[in-house]
């Protein structure tokens, strides 16, 4: 076994790898966007690299990963560890579930806090032939990464550019995964493997908060096809009004043209969340749920509250709404985020935590994504 030089040639769908004293610490987000808003939140997820993936073409027969995680654990509240998923020649064949690592272990009730250190973990995999074939290593979508090392008993070479679009998708932890048990299983990754889309997804839990330095981050990106998922964590954090939103949103999508003028974007309207359809933010933990086994979340607002141009659901469909109607830009869209998971939907597939698709429902919205939006005149010609 030798090893492997871990670079972003052989990396996709990150911004940086960083280089620490353990390995190399993977970002979503350039170190210029990361240093403009150091937030402990949004700098949570994007080290998570949901949507990143090794890429390579090796005839090896045995492959190692090591890598070291990073997690949040809620003190009575189980949650599923992370995986590294391993595609070969397009067919899934080792879903790994993450070992030891670090764990923030978080008190909701007080919101202590404490550190507990962990070993490194390995993804090993062997028998694998001694033809040549295409691998993908899917790093987890839910624990922030250092990857150690890369180990193949044979060489390894970067997957060459294949000429699949590439798809920049921006959206809160939906996007980014949230609930489901694996990284090919978020739906994004759903969305892009049905459509044979290469993934860039910046989907950023608790942090698609129409930041500008997030619109320079696309603007500056390869894209073929540009997607937006605006609306919950804007409610959650209670933090626009009416009036601030709407041109926020136009100065976002003003900045992504600037680098890409005929591009097409999709506008995503808010998928279906029952506690905030009708009730403004902030969103919180129900304390009622807290020890249990399922925490879930809750409204803190008064339902049909809009006075003064407090946000609903509701409310910022219709604004998203305004925004594309008043943009003379054929190539701007607006997807209905109730078509992808709407009223009805929750009634067969209800979000677990009240605000978080299961991995059943990130299939479910996957899938219509591909169909419904990334088919046929979606991309740039």
């Amino acid at each position: 076994m030798h090893s492997v030089p871990l670079t972003l040639d052989l990396v996709r769908g990150l911004a940086e790898l960083e280089p620490t004293p353990r390995g190399l610490r993977t970002h979503r987000l350039p170190a210029w966007a990361r240093a403009q808003f150091p937030d402990p939140q949004l700098l949570a997820m994007e080290h998570q690299p949901s949507g990143a993936r090794l890429a390579l073409r090796t005839r090896s027969q045995q492959l190692e990963l090591e890598l070291h995680s990073t997690r949040v654990a809620f003190r009575g509240a189980e949650r599923p560890r992370g995986r590294v998923d391993m595609v070969i020649d397009g067919e899934l064949v080792l879903s790994d579930p993450l070992t030891g690592g670090d764990a923030l272990d978080v008190d909701l009730a007080t919101g202590e806090s404490a550190l507990q250190p962990g070993p490194t973990h390995r993804a090993v995999v062997s028998d694998l032939g001694p033809e040549e074939k295409e691998i993908e290593l899917w790093l987890p979508h839910n624990e922030g990464i250092e990857l150690v090392a890369l180990r193949a008993d044979g060489p390894v070479m970067p997957l060459e550019p294949d000429g699949q679009p590439g798809w920049v998708h921006y959206g809160s932890s939906i996007s980014q995964g949230s609930n489901a048990a694996a990284p090919t299983q978020i739906w994004p990754v759903i969305a892009a493997r049905a459509a044979g889309m290469k993934l860039r997804n910046l989907g950023l839990g608790g942090s698609a908060l129409v930041d500008p330095f997030v619109a320079r981050t696309i603007r500056d990106a390869p894209a073929d096809v540009i997607s937006l998922e605006l609306g919950i964590n804007i409610v959650n954090l209670d933090g626009f009004r009416r009036r601030t939103l709407v041109p926020a949103v136009h100065g976002f999508l003003d900045t992504i043209r600037e680098g890409h003028p005929h591009t097409p974007i999709h506008l995503v309207t808010p998928l279906f969340c029952g506690i905030h359809e009708h009730t403004p933010g902030p969103g919180t933990v129900d304390p009622a749920s807290i020890g249990t086994d399922q925490v879930r979340f809750a409204a803190s607002g008064t339902e049909g509250d809009t006075e003064l141009g407090r946000l609903t659901l509701t409310v910022i469909r219709e604004a998203l709404d305004e925004v594309v109607g008043r943009r003379n830009d054929e190539s701007l869209h607006l997807v209905d985020g109730l078509a992808l998971y709407g009223e009805a939907d929750a009634v067969e597939h209800p979000l677990p935590d009240a605000l978080h698709p299961d991995t059943a429902t990130h299939r479910l919205i996957g899938e219509r994504f591909a169909a419904q939006v990334l088919g046929a005149g979606a991309r740039a010609e």
